[in-house]
């Protein structure tokens, strides 16, 4: 095998339970790492990550998918398999992938540990053998404050910060919302903490609708595994004159609440209802507001575009999205629907005013965290030269 490449290597490790939002946030990761001329492994749960875009130079490897219960709890997505046994096939794949790519940057989303702690024995070895900058990723909200701190107590998560990692980079503004402060209650985090801003998409220029085509609405509930009752209020409601509306219910809808919402739809020419739109950003370029249940990456591409945004926050089994929600709609970036007010009739008025105004991108929210996590990158990766192989042993 040709070991001679000059090429740096970076990993990014995505767990990957409910939708596509982790993953989602790391192909934008991945998408500005690339410039800097690496070769990029994405370890992901994710079933449909292979469908969406990527960079030149990342490949996409499948952990064996997970997916929660009602309770938050982990459970196999596909395979007849206990969640342990799951998790213990999970952490070798990942093991021998991570060990064998020996990357010189790691990047953990969310989890110090990994889901179930499926990281624990290739960080250790990793560290031992030394040669790979570790990074935690954390996004802006974990959950309500008090369950935050709750499951990093849990996890025993400073620990394993203080053994295995480098630093942190958590991707938000703290005057939004400060995890950071959060976690360092009882004293503060054992290694560097950056917070990089958010990750919203640095646009040129807003696309014009194709000919013939009217102005543009966009419904989207991430996965949709939760997501029916909103996509199905989005396509029941009534339009602005002369708009249309396309529905996103996500890979992750079950096929009878997609068949509920086509069916609202199916008597109207003004809406179209799509399980996934790789291109997601054309539309979203072409969008006079947007309607959404509030994932990272959805108010991310929202604030980059200065959209209208309304916000109908997933409650269970985290609050992760009505946090983000309500901090952002404090600042004027977004506005806030209760999901138990979210008819089509309250989606409807709100369109009708949202439509005539105008794209202002928020101000006082820092937009410019991938940037930020590109420059961390290259100062970890600073001088870094490629190590010959070592055989995984």
């Amino acid at each position: 095998m040709d070991t001679s490449s000059p090429r740096l290597r970076i990993a990014l490790y995505s767990h990957d339970a409910v939708g596509l939002g982790h993953v989602r946030r790391n192909l934008a990761i991945a998408s500005t790492l690339a410039p800097i001329g690496a070769d990029i492994l994405l370890l992901t749960g994710t079933p449909s990550a292979s469908i969406l875009p990527r960079p030149a130079g990342c490949e996409v490897l499948g952990l064996p998918a997970l997916s929660k219960d009602s309770s938050g709890g982990y459970r196999a997505r596909h395979l007849d398999l206990a969640a342990d046994d799951l998790l213990r096939l999970r952490g070798r794949v990942a093991e021998a992938a991570l060990l064998e790519f020996d990357p010189d940057l790691l990047i953990v989303d969310k989890h110090p540990r990994g889901v179930g702690y499926e990281l624990d024995g290739v960080l250790e070895r990793l560290r031992a053998r030394g040669g790979t900058s570790v990074v935690l990723g954390l996004r802006d909200v974990l959950d309500e404050p008090h369950r935050t701190l709750l499951e990093w107590r849990r996890d025993d998560s400073s620990a394993a910060l203080a053994a295995w990692y480098d630093e942190v980079w958590v991707y938000g503004d703290p005057r939004v919302h400060d995890v950071e402060g959060q976690l360092s209650m009882e004293g503060p985090l054992p290694v560097p903490v950056h917070h990089t801003g958010f990750l919203a998409p640095q646009l040129q220029s807003r696309r014009a609708a194709p000919a013939g085509e009217g102005p543009l609405i966009v419904g989207t509930v991430g996965g949709g595994c939760d997501g029916v009752a909103l996509a199905a209020a989005v396509a029941a409601a009534d339009l602005p004159p002369g708009y249309r509306a396309v529905v996103v219910t996500g890979p992750d809808m079950p096929d009878a609440d997609r068949a509920v919402v086509e069916v609202v739809a199916a008597s109207r020419r003004d809406v179209e209802v799509h399980r996934m739109v790789p291109g997601l950003d054309d539309i979203l370029d072409q969008a006079s507001a947007v309607v959404t249940m509030g994932g990272y990456n959805a108010v991310c591409e929202s604030m980059a575009r200065g959209l209208p945004t309304l916000v109908v926050p997933r409650v269970t089994p985290r609050r992760e999205q009505q946090v983000r929600a309500h901090a952002l709609a404090r600042l004027g970036a977004v506005d806030v629907l209760d999901p138990q007010q979210a008819t089509s009739e309250a989606i409807g008025t709100w369109l009708r005013g949202a439509v005539h105004r105008l794209p202002t991108r928020p101000t006082g929210i820092d937009l410019r965290g991938l940037d930020r996590v590109q420059q961390h990158a290259r100062r970890l990766m600073a001088g870094a030269v490629r190590r010959s192989h070592r055989a995984v042993s």
